[in-house]
């Protein structure tokens, strides 16, 4: 036990690794249905990275955004706040200036769920008539340095809880998300819920519905914030989509 503890000390990542592979050991696919589904905090950041693509200031000019004509309308549910901080102390993507030279800052893309920013270089900022957010790279094009959606109050325990009956993710597969049109459809496995307890792994499913709607319907934001890249976001529950399995 000794020992034990100390290797849980010493190797903590390791330690979850081993964790999440013993607890996908005899998954099992479920029934077409619908149900709610929470994202994990390895996995709701993909999220907000499939969003940001759709605020880069390239695709709304071109009109390869479903997100193109809404600003200041709201986007998500309330509880959703999302930064991007070129200044962040400790940030993987943090850097004092874009690759125009101009200063980085934070940017708050959405704000209590409506559209407050896009992410734009000098370039696509005067094509859409606005200012540069700093977001700029070398060789053109402007994206995110570290993006994150602003943490909730609810432990992850809590959400699994209060959910009756539906679909823990642990892991994606895939890239199946259109931005023009929000359309979003992903392999994924996890652990089924049923009476507010986990009951089973489950694999080989894939779970789909619209980025737009799926924003909108984030019924419960976790406190969990895990930074494990230059992206982060908590547990996430959105209360409906599509699981097709057997």
């Amino acid at each position: 036990p000794g020992f034990q503890a100390v290797t849980r000390a010493a190797n903590p990542a390791l330690v979850e690794a081993k964790i999440r592979a013993l607890r996908k050991l005899g998954a099992r696919r479920v029934p077409t249905c619908e149900a709610p589904v929470i994202f994990d905090p390895v996995v709701a950041p993909s999220l907000i990275r499939q969003l940001s693509g759709c605020l880069s200031g390239y695709s709304v000019y071109r009109g390869a955004s479903y997100l193109a004509s809404c600003m200041g309308e709201r986007i998500a549910a309330p509880g959703v706040t999302i930064s991007d901080d070129g200044r962040r102390v400790g940030g993987l993507g943090s850097r004092p200036f874009d690759g125009e030279g101009l200063p980085t800052r934070r940017n708050v893309l959405v704000d209590g769920g409506r559209l407050r920013s896009w992410i734009l270089d000098t370039y696509a900022a005067r094509k859409l008539g606005l200012a540069s957010t700093g977001s700029a790279v070398r060789g053109g094009g402007a994206t995110t340095t570290n993006l994150w959606l602003e943490p909730g109050t609810l432990s992850p325990e809590t959400i699994v809880t209060s959910t009756r009956r539906g679909l823990y993710v642990t892991e994606l597969i895939g890239q199946g998300f259109n931005p023009v049109t929000g359309d979003y459809s992903r392999g994924a496995s996890g652990l089924w819920i049923e009476n507010g307890e986990i009951a089973f792994p489950v694999e080989e499913i894939t779970i789909a519905g619209n980025l737009g709607t799926m924003l909108k319907e984030i019924d419960a934001i976790g406190s969990d914030l895990l930074w494990l890249g230059s992206a982060a976001a908590p547990t996430l529950r959105i209360s409906r989509m599509t699981i097709a399995g057997s």
